[in-house]
C-alpha cells in the first residue's frame, strides 16, 4: 500500500477557503453540515476551546456564499445548488476582552457599522438591537435570498468576567438584548448557527428562539469538531510513521458527546508538528477560573473524574449558578460516558477525556493544593526517581517535607487542616501528575482501597487515615485485615502495602507504616 505524500499542517487556519486552497490536510465536514441545514434552520454548539468550531463555522460561510471552486471532490458538492447565492453575516466575539457593558456596546457597534456598509446600508435605529434587524431586512431585501447568521465564541464577552457576577450578568443581558434580533428577523432568516465553550441557559440569552435546537449532545454530531480515529488513520496517514499509535490514542483521544469518540484536532496537529508528546491544548488557556472554582468548593481531587450528571444539570449554566459537573465538561476537562436511564432521566458518568487532560489538570491543581508552583514540580521529579530506585521508604521523607513546607497560614486560608480528602489528594495528585496509573477506591471481596498505583516493579496500595498526635497503625491494619493484595497478587509484580496517618494538629505524616 503506497502511503500519501505528507500535505502542510493547519495549525491555527480558521478559514476554509485557506485551506483548500493550499496543500493542507483537511478532514471533509461537509456532510454533517449539509444534514444539519436540511434538518432545520436554528442551531446551537457547545464545544471546548481549540476544537474547530471556528473553522466549521467558516465551511457554512463558504457554503451558503457558494464557493463551489472550495468544495470540489467533498460530500456536499454534488448535493448542493451552488447557483443559489445567500447574504452572510458573522460575528464573533473571539477577539480582545469585554470589559463592562459600554464596552459591549462599543464593540457591537462598531462591528454593526463595519456590516451596514458591506450591505451599502446607513441605518437609522439607534439602537444595536434595532440597527441589527435594520441590517438582516436589508441584506434580504437587497439578495432577495433570507439571510444566514453565523455568531462564533458568543459567551466570550461573560466568561472574561465570570469571575466579577455582577458585571457578567450586565453583559449577559446587554448580549441577551442584541441576540433578540434575530428572533424578531425570523422571517427573513434562513439559518442560524450558534457557537461557544459554554451554554448558558436559553431563557437567560436566547428568550424567544424557541427553534434553537441545541446539538451538543445529540449523537449523530458528536464528530462535527474533532478528528475521528479513522481520520487519523487515513487522512493523517503519511504522518504516523515514527509515532505510537496506541499512545497517540491514549495521550490526545476520547472526548465524546454521546457519538462518535474524537481527538482533539490542536493536540494532533501540534504532536505531528514536533513529534513529541505534550500537553499543547492544556497549555493553550490556563483554566484560572475553574481551579480557583474547585479549590473554592474543597472538591475532592481523586473523585473529580469519577462524577455523574444528568442532562438537565450539564446544561444548567448560568452567571451564579455553575454546577462544578457542568462546567467540567462543557470546558472539555471531562467527558461523557454511556449514558443510564435511572427512572425518566438520562445520566452521564463524567471521566477524563485522555492522559493529557487528566494528568495536566492534576498537576495544575496539585499547585493550588499546595499554594506554591515551584514545589510540585522539584517533588515530581524526586518522586519519579525514588520509584524508579524502587526505593519505597523514600517516599515518607518526600512527603513529610513536602507538608511541613506549606505555610501554617496557608492551612488557615484555605480550611483544610484536618480533611483526610485534602492529604489523600495530595498523594493521588503527586502520583498522577507524574504520569503514574492510579485507581482510587478500587473495589474488592472485602472493601475499598483507598488507592492502588501500579508501577512496573510493584504494586503500591495506600491507605489514608487522619489521627490525633500519636500514631495508631490503623491504616496498616487495614490494609493487612481485610486482605486488599489479593486482587493484585502477581509473581511478577510484588504488593507492597503502605498505611500513611497523618497529624490534624502538626499537618503532618505521622506514620507510614511498610508491608510487603
Amino acid at each position: 500500500m503506497t502511503v500519501p505524500a505528507r500535505k502542510l499542517l493547519p495549525i491555527g487556519i480558521q478559514t476554509f477557503s485557506k485551506i483548500r486552497e493550499g496543500d493542507f490536510y483537511y478532514v471533509d465536514k461537509t456532510a454533517l453540515a449539509l444534514r444539519l441545514i436540511r434538518q432545520g434552520s436554528c442551531f446551537f454548539l457547545s464545544r471546548p476551546r481549540r476544537f474547530g468550531k471556528s473553522l466549521f463555522l467558516d465551511t457554512l460561510r463558504a457554503i451558503f456564499e457558494g464557493e463551489e471552486e472550495h468544495f470540489r471532490g467533498l460530500a456536499i458538492h454534488d448535493q448542493w445548488d451552488w447557483a443559489v447565492k445567500y447574504p452572510v453575516i458573522r460575528l464573533s466575539f473571539g477577539n480582545g476582552v469585554v470589559t463592562n457593558r459600554e464596552d459591549l456596546t462599543r464593540s457591537i457597534g462598531d462591528w454593526l457599522l463595519m456590516v451596514a456598509r458591506a450591505f451599502g446600508h446607513t441605518y437609522e435605529s439607534v439602537t444595536n438591537r434595532g440597527r441589527f434587524c435594520e441590517i438582516i431586512e436589508v441584506a434580504y431585501k437587497k439578495t432577495g435570498q433570507r439571510v444566514v447568521i453565523l455568531v462564533d465564541e458568543y459567551d466570550k464577552p461573560i466568561l472574561d468576567r465570570i469571575e466579577q457576577p455582577d458585571l457578567a450578568a450586565d453583559i449577559r443581558e446587554g448580549l441577551r438584548d442584541f441576540y433578540s434580533a434575530i428572533k424578531d428577523s425570523d422571517a427573513h432568516v434562513r439559518f442560524v448557527f450558534i457557537t461557544g465553550v459554554t451554554k448558558f441557559s436559553k431563557v437567560s440569552l436566547f428568550s424567544g428562539l424557541n427553534n434553537l435546537k441545541d446539538i451538543t449532545i445529540d449523537p449523530r454530531y458528536s464528530a462535527i469538531c474533532g478528528y475521528t480515529d479513522e481520520d487519523v488513520e487515513t487522512i493523517f496517514s503519511p504522518e504516523l510513521d515514527g509515532l505510537d499509535r496506541e499512545e497517540i490514542r491514549r495521550w490526545y483521544n476520547g472526548y465524546n458527546w454521546t457519538g462518535q469518540a474524537v481527538f482533539n484536532p490542536y493536540d494532533l496537529l501540534l504532536l505531528f508538528d514536533t513529534r513529541k508528546f505534550g500537553p499543547y491544548w492544556f497549555e493553550t488557556g490556563t483554566p484560572t477560573f475553574l481551579v480557583k472554582l474547585l479549590a473554592d468548593r474543597k472538591a475532592d481531587v481523586p473523585e473529580i473524574g469519577r462524577m455523574h450528571a444528568s442532562a438537565d444539570l450539564l446544561s444548567t449554566f448560568d452567571v451564579g449558578n455553575i454546577p462544578t459537573e457542568a462546567l467540567m465538561f462543557q470546558a472539555g476537562y471531562l467527558t461523557l460516558g454511556t449514558p443510564e436511564i435511572l427512572g425518566d432521566e438520562e445520566h452521564f458518568p463524567l471521566r477524563y477525556p485522555n492522559h493529557e487532560v487528566k494528568k495536566s489538570l492534576i498537576r495544575f491543581l496539585l499547585r493550588e493544593l499546595t499554594g506554591d508552583a515551584s514545589i510540585p514540580s522539584r517533588n515530581g521529579y524526586t518522586l519519579l526517581r525514588l520509584l524508579q530506585d524502587d526505593n519505597i521508604a523514600g517516599l515518607r521523607d518526600l512527603f513529610h517535607a513536602f507538608f511541613a513546607s506549606i505555610p501554617a497560614d496557608w492551612y488557615r486560608k484555605n480550611q483544610l487542616a484536618g480533611y483526610e480528602g485534602y492529604y489523600a489528594g495530595i498523594f493521588y495528585s503527586y502520583f498522577v501528575g507524574s504520569g503514574l496509573d492510579v485507581v482510587v477506591e478500587d473495589s474488592t471481596n472485602h472493601g475499598r482501597i483507598d488507592m492502588a498505583v501500579r508501577l512496573s516493579k510493584r504494586t503500591l496500595l495506600l491507605e489514608f487515615k487522619v489521627v490525633e498526635m500519636v500514631p495508631e497503625g490503623r491504616a496498616i491494619e487495614q490494609l493487612e485485615r481485610k486482605g486488599y493484595a489479593e486482587k493484585y497478587r502477581s509473581p511478577d509484580r510484588p504488593v507492597t502495602l503502605i498505611g500513611v496517618e497523618f497529624s490534624s494538629d502538626t499537618r503532618n505524616i505521622v506514620a507510614f507504616d511498610v508491608r510487603e
